[in-house]
């Protein structure tokens, strides 16, 4: 099983699930007038969804795990009033565009970076077999003007994946995130799909220049969050990354640096099962190698 296939069920069990515990009902939350956070009610729905309902078109952000996508869909079109339009995927893993082939399937237009649909060529299980594969693709950025509601998709390069964006919505002040960030808890930075240490801070960077102080932030995991929640995230990260560059500076193996625990600060708030501390060192050991840091 390839590394974005199997993500979604490293999650479930990451966060104490099975894959027969994979959400079955869902909860929205109205962040601004026409926009939703949608999550798992019952078990694991993948990462937070987001839904635009305009008066003629329904966009969702990400479509989660692909055992949920009927009972996603039934739901999202039931607080929407109408049936989707389009999804737009912030990266290729399955616990975000797992439901890509049910939604395509009933008609929604499936939207991602070129980079995912790259990836997906060559493995499309995370995004629910062949028919998820997106058919509309961009490089840079793409815009959404449904019914005076407008979304502005930015690609962050090297991030989280080789295939990451955001979503900026500037008249209501809300940003989806996308797994460039993971809100109080070690981010999973996928360094097998493209994703590196420096890129992942760029791309933090880059949201927090574009929010403002009142702008709600929603995370690809973990609750809703402002601009000071990520730039408290982030200098985490900076400050891990330091930490571990200096000890690979001084010549300590992988393992030398494991077990000096340069992350023991961080440990009671972002340890979390997917991501551990020791993961998480592991993970900027071997980014800071990679990017002979």
């Amino acid at each position: 099983m390839r590394r974005t296939g199997s993500l979604a069920l490293l999650l479930l069990l990451a966060t104490g699930a099975s894959a027969q515990e994979a959400a079955t009902t869902f909860k929205s939350t109205e962040i601004a007038a026409g926009i939703y956070m949608i999550e798992g009610a019952d078990g694991f729905a993948g990462g937070n969804m987001g839904l635009l309902v305009g008066e003629d078109h329904i966009a969702m952000i990400d479509d989660g795990l692909e055992p949920s996508a009927p009972q996603l869909l039934e739901f999202v079109e039931q607080v929407a009033g109408g049936p989707i339009t389009f999804v737009v995927n912030t990266h290729v893993h399955g616990d975000h565009a797992g439901g890509n082939a049910h939604f395509a399937e009933n008609d929604a237009i499936v939207v991602a970076h070129e980079n995912i649909r790259q990836r997906l060529l060559a493995d499309a299980g995370p995004a629910g077999g062949p028919a998820g594969l997106p058919v509309m693709t961009f490089t840079d950025s793409v815009s959404f003007h449904l019914n005076g509601i407008e979304a502005h998709v930015h690609h962050v390069p090297g991030a989280h994946t080789d295939g990451d964006a955001f979503i900026v919505f500037p008249d209501v002040d809300v940003i989806h995130a996308g797994d460039v960030w993971f809100h109080d808890r070690f981010p999973y930075i996928d360094l097998d799909n493209g994703g590196t240490l420096d890129g992942y801070i760029a791309a933090q960077r880059k949201i927090i220049e574009m929010a403002g102080q009142d702008t709600t932030i929603v995370p690809g995991h973990g609750p809703l969050g402002s601009r000071a929640d990520m730039e408290a995230n982030l200098s985490m990260l900076i400050d891990a990354q330091a930490a571990v560059r200096q000890l690979l500076d001084e010549g300590l193996s992988e393992d030398e640096i494991v077990a000096a625990n340069p992350l023991a600060e961080f440990h009671d708030k972002y340890d979390w099962a997917f991501i551990t501390t020791e993961r998480m060192t592991r993970t900027l050991v071997r980014g800071l190698q990679s990017e002979g840091s």
